[in-house]
């Protein structure tokens, strides 16, 4: 079992003389776009990999019972029948990494995952997601109220004026709150990265997050101008991988909001292997928040066995 990030006290100091090279960072992408990338004829096995850290997810204004109900279907089952079979993937040994819904829909989709009898965790977003623009008094309600409905994995949003104002002190004290009203439940911090302005500023966000405990840190909440790219991911990597070198804990890592392609999911657990290892392709330190990605790898999986692409229309919902 992987030791759960206990955190650490505050050390302002490590937080305040931490800087980005903006240009290295862009040349180090740079450098792993054109020269790594997994060969043709390992593709389809690192798709089916990539599903089981998927964190499926409907966060829609519409959400009820009945789709979430069909969410948990496509995540205990996330490939059809011909395509598991041609994997050699037995009955319900694949599935995703997780579901994630709203804390109102927790129940239903412990509901329905209970149904199938998959062992799939439920996450949920809270703390007034997406903005976080609500007391820390009700935040920390929310993310009560998950837990007690059945979430096993929390996504809290950071107060980003905190951050912002380099505020770190008071962001560390909020978080250390969230993380105890989690308890059990795993907490993934969402830095909300598109608007931190800066390099600097995401990899100091990054850092106060783990101190305080954080499981996860996680890119965005998908609904910012600016989510997931490969830059950003590369300062949270390079951030884990500090704290990690001083600590011994593993954080895990979740990219999230316009991850969209098989093409992209490649090249970010691309990232992972060369920044993080080989223990960062697994759902265990590695997640990934999307809805309409998995569609997109079936109908990757689907062309290489049958050389043919599903139709919109005949793709299971996702």
């Amino acid at each position: 079992m992987l030791e759960r990030n206990s955190g650490i006290p505050l050390d302002l100091g490590w937080v305040n003389r931490s800087c980005v090279n903006d240009q290295a960072v862009k040349g180090r992408i740079q450098d792993l776009l054109t020269s790594r990338s997994i060969h043709a004829d390992h593709q389809v096995e690192w798709l089916a990999r990539s599903i089981q850290c998927i964190d499926l997810t409907t966060l829609a204004g519409d959400d009820c019972p009945s789709n979430v109900a069909r969410l948990c279907s496509k995540a205990a089952y996330p490939l059809s029948d011909s395509i598991a079979s041609a994997l050699h993937i037995g009955n319900g040994l694949l599935t995703t990494g997780a579901v994630c819904v709203y804390p109102a829909r927790v129940a239903d989709a412990c509901l329905g995952l209970e149904r199938l009898g998959a062992n799939i965790p439920v996450a949920s977003v809270a703390t007034g997601f997406p903005t976080g623009q609500t007391s820390l008094k009700i935040r920390l309600a929310e993310i009560e109220f998950a837990v007690q409905s059945g979430a096993k994995e929390i996504d809290i949003v950071i107060n980003r004026e905190l951050a912002l104002a380099q505020n770190w002190k008071e962001l560390y004290n909020e978080l250390v709150q969230m993380r105890k009203a989690c308890g059990e439940s795993h907490m993934k911090s969402i830095l909300a990265v598109g608007e931190l302005c800066n390099l600097t500023n995401i990899y100091r966000a990054s850092l106060v997050a783990m101190m305080a405990g954080s499981d996860f840190i996680k890119t965005s909440t998908g609904k910012e101008t600016v989510n997931a790219t490969l830059p950003i991911g590369l300062v949270m990597c390079r951030a884990i991988r500090a704290y990690n070198r001083k600590t011994g804990f593993k954080v895990g890592f979740k990219p999230a909001g316009g991850i969209r392609t098989s093409k992209d999911v490649l090249q970010w657990m691309t990232l992972m292997k060369e920044e993080l290892g080989n223990d960062y392709l697994t759902p265990e330190l590695f997640r990934i928040g999307a809805s309409a990605l998995l569609n997109d790898i079936e109908r990757n999986l689907t062309n290489h066995f049958t050389g043919g692409y599903f139709l919109a229309e005949e793709m299971p919902m996702a």
